[in-house]
This record gives C-alpha cells, structure tokens and sequence, in this order.
C-alpha cells in the first residue's frame, strides 16, 4: 500500500457517506423490483407502478445531492473524491434509466407479458441486488474476493442483458409489421439495455476504488 494509502486509513473518515451509498444502492433495489413488476400489469394497473418508481427516483435525486453536499463539506474522504462522485453519478444513472424505462413502458402502451421486456426487467433488478452488496463492502475491502465474484455477477447480466436485446430487436424488425408498434417497443428495449450498461458501470467504478485501495 502506498504511504498515501496508509496515512488514508489512519485517518477518521465520515461514516456518513457509506450509509448514504447504502440507503443509494438500496433505492435502486426498489425501483428495479417495482419495474419487474410492470410487464405483467395491464394497461389500466400500471400508473401506480410508475409513480412509485417515479417517487424512487425523485429519492435516488434527494440522496445524491446529499452526496455532493456531503464530499463539498469533507476534509477527508474514506476513497477518492472522484471516485466518490462518479459512483454516486453513476447510481442515480442507474435508477434514471429505471424510471424512463417504466413511463415509456406506460406512455407507449406496451403489450403485457412482454418475455424478452419481463427477462430485462429482472436482469436489472438481479444486477442491481449484486450493486448493493458491492457498496455493502465499500468500508472493508479486505473481502476483495468477494466484491471480484460481484462484479463478475454483473459483468454477466450485462452481457446477458446484450444478447436478449440484439435477440429481441432482430425478432421484433422480422415480426413487428405495425411501424409505430415498432418504434415504440424498440424504445422500451433500448433504455432497459442502457440500464443494464449502467449497472455495469456502477461495477467499473467499484473495481476502480478496489484497485486503488490493494
């Protein structure tokens, strides 16, 4: 370990910024397992649905700028400030996409009990669990073995997650004779594979912070 390092860790760190990860981490849980919930609703059940994820996401904002407020008013951080802000960044990212994902679901009256849309969803929610358990090992990163098999974990889904798309785009150009049908589903499929991107550069910043704290 560098002599920065070391000097780091000998260091108080606030401990406020691994509960407001958590509660983060934890707000991302709950919109992805509310949007799995959509591709089996009906047209008339979802508006619920989609205000709870929307509330979500507006919590996902709240905390956030908790953060930043947070590392503006902190002489010293337990990683880098950088890295605390892009991780930050890139979860509320994450429940961003979520909650575009549920309106143009909602907006564009997408058929129900969509398999390839229903696949994506629980892939974001599978991704997402794993990202909590990554932040949970944010404050002892002697389990590096462990946050490596999480980032594989969603290394995975996201590559699953890619080929469930390209499958389902090249399905729906054959199939899909209605043009707009068209535009709007492949909308929906996008932004729920950009979430899945997302999740994975959640994974890239965590490995970034393990990297720079071995």
């Amino acid at each position: 370990m560098r002599l920065d390092r070391i000097i780091q860790s000998l260091l108080p760190h606030d401990e406020k910024f691994f509960v407001l990860f958590d509660n983060l981490a934890r707000t991302a849980v709950e919109a992805a397992e509310t949007l799995r919930t959509l591709p089996s609703l009906s047209k008339t059940d979802r508006q619920p649905v989609v205000d709870k994820i929307n509330e979500l996401e507006h919590k996902g904002d709240s905390i956030t700028h908790d953060i930043f407020t947070q590392l503006n008013s902190s002489f010293v951080t337990p990683f880098d400030r950088e890295d605390i802000h892009r991780l930050a960044s890139m979860l509320d990212d994450v429940i961003d996409y979520i909650d575009g994902s549920s309106n143009r679901f909602h907006l564009y009256k997408i058929k129900k009990n969509s398999a390839d849309i229903q696949r994506l969803t629980d892939i974001i929610y599978q991704s997402a669990i794993e990202i909590q358990r990554g932040i949970a090992l944010l404050s002892d990163f002697r389990r590096i073995d462990d946050l490596n098999k999480i980032l594989h974990k969603i290394n995975q889904y996201e590559n699953d997650a890619d080929a469930i798309f390209n499958q389902s785009i090249a399905e729906l150009f054959e199939n899909e004779e209605n043009a707009i049908e068209l535009i709007k589903t492949k909308e929906v499929l996008v932004s729920l594979e950009t979430a899945t991107d997302k999740c994975e550069d959640v994974a890239n910043v965590l490995e970034s912070i393990m990297i720079k704290q071995a």
